[in-house]
C-alpha cells in the first residue's frame, strides 16, 4: 500500500489550512453564544477518542501504523471499534471540526469535509482492501456489521 499523506500530517495541514481560511477570509466569519467552547468540548472529545483507540491497539499488541496495515497482528473490533471502523480518523474530524467552530469560520467548516473525502479515497479504502486481504472474511463480516465512519 503506497500512501501519499500519513492520516496524522493530512490532519495537520488541514489544521493550518482551517486557521488560514478563517484568517484571510474574514467575510464568512461567524459568532454564536457557547461557540468557543462547543469548539473545544469538540477537539478534547477528538483527543480522548484517539486517547482510547491508541490503548486498544496497545492492548490487543497490534500495529498503530495507518501506513502499514498489513503490519497488523489482530483484527480489533472491540470497545470504539465496534462502534466505527475508523475512531483514530474520526478523532482527528472531530478536532478539526472543533477548531472550524472555534475559529468560526464557513470556510473552515467546509476543510473537515474534503479530509473526509480525501482520507476515505487514499487512505481507508486502501487500508481495507489490505486488511481484507490480511484477515478475509472476519474483516468482511466485520465491515457489514461496523460502520466506516459513524
Amino acid at each position: 500500500m503506497k500512501l501519499l499523506i500519513p492520516p496524522p500530517l493530512l490532519g495537520l495541514i488541514t489544521g493550518i489550512l482551517i486557521w488560514s481560511a478563517a484568517k484571510f477570509l474574514a467575510p464568512l466569519a461567524f459568532a454564536f453564544p457557547g461557540q468557543k467552547t462547543i469548539g473545544v468540548l469538540l477537539m478534547l472529545g477528538g483527543v480522548l477518542i484517539e486517547v482510547i483507540a491508541v490503548a486498544t491497539f496497545f492492548r490487543s499488541k497490534t500495529s498503530v501504523n495507518p501506513m502499514k496495515p498489513d503490519a497488523a497482528s489482530k483484527l480489533v473490533t472491540t470497545g470504539l471499534f465496534g462502534v466505527t471502523r475508523n475512531p483514530m480518523y474520526l478523532s482527528l474530524l472531530g478536532v478539526l471540526i472543533g477548531w472550524s467552530i472555534f475559529l468560526g469560520n464557513l470556510a473552515a467548516l467546509a476543510l473537515p469535509v474534503l479530509f473526509v473525502w480525501y482520507l476515505t479515497v487514499f487512505q481507508i479504502k486502501p487500508e481495507e482492501d489490505a486488511l481484507t486481504q490480511k484477515f478475509g472474511d472476519d474483516y468482511l463480516d466485520y465491515c457489514k456489521r461496523v460502520r466506516r465512519w459513524i
